[in-house]
């Protein structure tokens, strides 16, 4: 069984699978993808998504706004702390996120995303469930506000990892885990495989960011859940691991930190 540690149910291309959710989930099934975490990046979009996968015990779901929600002058509900507890009380809720820093694309409103980011890390600390951190160029403030905010005490995911190995060991001195996407097959990737090799094994976790990031030999189309295999493969490549071992170790760890999800897996 495989794990896709982060996607987008809700923006997944169902053109493929006949307009019907419930065909994409039974194809997604059956290609050996046994749990899905289903990633919220705004409270607007949060109702629709969580009706969505109400009825899939193997879908868990996230709260939070992502860091490039809001910018460009478009209207996006800020959170507050207890609004994110609020939600998270829901037993479907296994984390908090995803949430983090983006100055790639956020460069007029890094005050307003560092101020977003530690209220999702206050409401982490307080419902004691992970987080789902997204960062993209903003390697040094992204781990002093998780050392500053206490991050350590709610742990969690470095999500589509694409940064260096000296950040990684930066975040897996916090207690978080790694997670790669599609991206890790990339041609020009070798850096990040190199970061793969080297992250503890019972710290890894793999994940599509569906409908993001197709993985080759996908590349350019849109991601769908079940190519989360394409990433477990080069995982066990560059690691000298059989694809089996990669599924195992990946499945275990994303149970291990999202503790909430296993009991929705086995209900």
């Amino acid at each position: 069984m495989l794990v896709d540690s982060h996607c987008h149910l809700d923006r997944v291309d169902l053109a493929p699978y006949d307009n019907c959710f419930d065909l994409l989930m039974r194809q997604t099934r059956s290609d050996g993808i046994g749990h899905i975490l289903c990633v919220c990046i705004n409270l607007e979009c949060y109702p629709a998504m969580r009706a969505l996968v109400a009825d899939y015990d193997d879908v868990s779901v996230s709260v939070g706004v992502h860091p490039n929600e809001g910018t460009n002058e478009t209207h996006v509900r800020e959170p507050d702390v207890e609004d994110l507890l609020r939600i998270a009380d829901d037993p479907q809720v296994v984390a908090i996120g995803e949430t983090g820093l983006d100055y790639h694309y956020g460069e007029n409103n890094q005050q307003q995303q560092r101020a977003r980011f530690r209220v999702h890390i206050e409401a982490a600390r307080r419902c004691r469930k992970p987080l789902i951190v997204h960062t993209r160029d903003a390697r040094e403030d992204t781990i002093a506000i998780l050392r500053d905010a206490g991050a350590e005490d709610a742990g969690g995911v470095m999500h589509c990892f694409t940064e260096t190995w000296e950040m990684a060991k930066q975040a897996l001195d916090l207690g978080f885990y790694i997670s790669f996407s599609g991206i890790l097959t990339f041609r020009n990737a070798e850096a990040l495989r190199d970061v793969a090799r080297q992250v503890p094994l019972d710290r890894l976790l793999i994940e599509t960011d569906s409908p993001y990031l197709a993985p080759t030999p996908h590349r350019g189309k849109k991601n769908q859940p079940r190519y989360v295999t394409y990433v477990a493969d080069k995982i066990a490549e560059v690691r000298g691991m059989q694809p089996e071992a990669v599924a195992e170790v990946t499945t275990d760890n994303f149970f291990r930190l999202f503790a909430g999800a296993s009991t929705l897996a086995t209900e």
